[in-house]
């Protein structure tokens, strides 16, 4: 008798009846990135020189300009000085062919000033005159020309001894050293630092193919990373690649993060919550509601006060309630509990 009493309370609460939902879902996915400087930079001696001095190291804060390593290159010091020694000597020949101009000048005046009286200067000499005043002019011309061409290398000379000193391109953090004083650096000798800006960072994200079309800058899109469990971070979306990779099927994507208080570090995984749908509309049902046996899954329909199967595929978890796709729509009464043993055609009385 008790059993008996059971199984109908039993069976009268699986004919407890709910409504199908229709809600805009937002969906996302989770895809992998990487985090990356914003600036990176790998210090490289630009002419040959041997380090005096290396004024950083490894975690040193820089300001952009400042001084990180100082080298010296007697040769290149002793070629300054050999060019502006060519400097003085040139000037030296310029003075002596000024003054071979004004000679010359001046005895062509007085040529010139003789030949009004007739006969007193022969032609010839008047135009030899004038000859040796054109000749010396193109010869201090000459001279002033290689002057300003060694001026010129001189002031090459010197700013070569500027990359002497080598400073910070911009404002950042030293995160490798490689070089120490005494060593021989050179363009080709590799980095003496390497320089990283890290409170601006990039968050590398490949973007599936098929969700490339909610793609927009300025986005904000929130990621975690292992360091910090439970926090969630947030990037705007910066840089668009608009190229899909043949080879992964993705769509490079770059989110630009405030990195100012230093919690976060190039070369940290994050995990990026990326929205793949927005504002579509789902139907939802109780997870309860549908019942799944070894043919198929379904929620049993209230139709004419009758039960009805309606065949469904299950879909992603929203709150309490999950994702359906059959035909259902918004508004239809579906047992609460969904169960085979409620046989199709079964009456259900109205609640």
């Amino acid at each position: 008798m008790i059993t008996a009493i059971l199984s109908v309370a039993l069976f009268a609460q699986s004919l407890e009846t709910t409504r199908v939902e229709a809600k805009p879902v937002d969906r996302s996915i989770l895809i992998t990135g990487e985090i990356q400087p914003y600036q990176a930079a790998d210090l490289v001696a630009r002419i040959p020189g041997y380090l005096e001095a290396v004024e950083v190291d490894r975690g040193s804060v820089v300001r952009k300009g400042q001084t990180i390593a100082r080298l010296s290159a007697p040769e290149l010091q002793a070629q300054i000085a050999e060019a502006e020694a060519r400097i003085a000597t040139i000037d030296a020949q310029a003075g002596e062919a000024q003054a071979r101009l004004a000679a010359a000048q001046s005895t062509a005046t007085r040529l010139k000033n003789a030949s009004a009286t007739p006969g007193a200067v022969a032609a010839n000499e008047l135009v030899l005159a004038e000859e040796a005043v054109k000749a010396n002019q193109a010869s201090l011309t000459t001279i002033e020309r290689s002057r300003a061409a060694q001026a010129a290398s001189v002031k090459s000379l010197h700013e070569l001894a500027s990359f002497l000193t080598v400073v910070a391109p911009f404002d950042g953090l030293v995160t490798e050293r490689h070089l120490h004083p005494g060593a021989l650096a050179s363009p080709s000798a590799g980095p003496i630092v390497r320089l990283e800006q890290l409170s601006r960072l990039r968050v590398v994200v490949a973007v599936p193919e098929a969700n490339v079309a909610r793609i927009r800058a300025g986005q904000s899109i929130p990621f975690s990373v292992a360091a910090f469990p439970g926090e969630t971070f947030r990037g705007a979306v910066s840089r668009i690649s608009r190229v899909v990779d043949p080879a992964t099927r993705t769509m490079p994507v770059e989110l630009d993060f405030n990195n100012a208080t230093g919690r976060l570090a190039p070369g940290m995984y994050t995990q990026v919550t990326w929205p793949a749908v927005a504002g579509q509309t789902r139907l939802l049902v109780p997870p309860t509601a549908i019942a799944v046996n070894t043919e198929r899954s379904f929620v049993v329909k209230v139709e004419g006060g009758v039960a009805r199967y309606v065949d469904v595929r299950r879909g992603a978890t929203q709150g309490n309630l999950v994702e359906v796709s059959g035909a259902l729509s918004a508004g239809d009464t579906i047992l609460l509990r969904g169960t085979d043993e409620v046989r199709e055609g079964t009456p259900i009385p109205a609640r």
